[in-house]
């Protein structure tokens, strides 16, 4: 198993997992990067819009996020700032919390298969996710074992909920060599920092010490994914985003977002979303009007 560069977790004394609380008055600032870390990761997002990197996985959020992060899954963090009432929970915990002396326990099975799942990224949706928050941000309040009780009665009743989307299907195998993940983060970074602008393939490849060629070839097989397939889809998940917080002309969206004119925007933008960009900022916005 690698060992873990991006992201290291202090232990917390009084549980056997890691609760946080955040806010607009005390916001979450320690996890905009791509990063990973051995331990999972519950996330409860009351609402609001945000994005999802998980894997080689985009997305947007809508009305808030319920996820969970398996252990070694790279993510960015899914939150920049907070709205008014807005608040985020994270729990994390070692992915072996339960091997012992509880693993023989076949009420405990179907959380262990949960955490096996979560290694691909799992989204819950439906009613379970506000329920699942407010107990989330109870923990606070409660005693270390009936913490615990409600913290080990979260993850049996997320294991059970129907209502999940799987974000890899496909899985996400982190490479094996420490200089391909270390590859692997800077590529990642450098496009979340520099979506915007012009990306060269010769210039990323430059920064990872490859070639054209290689890059693309090793690029291909991290994310199962070209490079300029990957790069506008992040562009046309920052424009969906963009759709539903701002009231800004199709246009100014489709440069704020990195694409250089009209045509080449609407064309990725419907082969992501199979919708046009006025369309999908029509339906998105009755839906949450609904």
């Amino acid at each position: 198993m690698i060992r873990p560069d991006f992201e290291t977790i202090s232990p917390d004394t009084g549980h056997s997992y890691k609760y946080a609380y955040f806010d607009k008055d005390c916001p979450n600032t320690n996890k905009v990067k791509w990063h990973y870390h051995p331990e999972v990761e519950l996330v409860y997002i009351n609402t609001g819009v945000g994005k999802r990197q998980v894997g080689t996985h985009l997305s947007n959020y809508k009305d808030g996020n319920l996820i969970l992060v398996g252990s070694y899954l790279p993510h960015t963090g899914f939150t920049k700032g907070f709205d008014e009432n807005q608040k985020e929970i994270v729990i994390q915990f070692k992915a072996d919390i339960f091997d012992t002396p509880f693993g023989h326990l076949e009420e405990l099975k179907v959380i262990q298969q949960l955490l096996e799942l979560s290694k691909k990224g799992i989204v819950f949706d439906g009613a379970i996710k506000e329920d699942i928050g407010l107990r989330m941000e109870g923990l606070q309040y409660e005693s270390r074992i009936d913490a615990f009780l409600t913290f080990v009665k979260i993850l049996y009743d997320l294991a059970r909920h129907p209502e999940k989307t799987i974000l890899n299907a496909e899985g996400y195998a982190f490479i094996s060599s420490p200089m391909e993940n270390k590859r692997l983060k800077s590529i990642f970074n450098y496009i979340r920092d520099h979506f915007m602008e012009p990306i060269a393939l010769e210039d990323i490849s430059a920064r990872v010490y490859m070639t054209p060629q290689s890059f693309c070839r090793f690029f291909k097989k991290s994310t199962h994914k070209t490079f300029t397939t990957f790069l506008n889809e992040y562009r046309v998940n920052h424009a969906t985003k963009l759709l539903l917080e701002s009231d800004d002309d199709i246009k100014a969206i489709a440069y704020e977002s990195g694409f250089n004119n009209s045509s080449n925007f609407f064309r990725n933008f419907k082969k992501v979303t199979q919708l046009t960009p006025n369309a999908y900022r029509e339906q998105m916005l009755t839906n949450l009007e609904a």
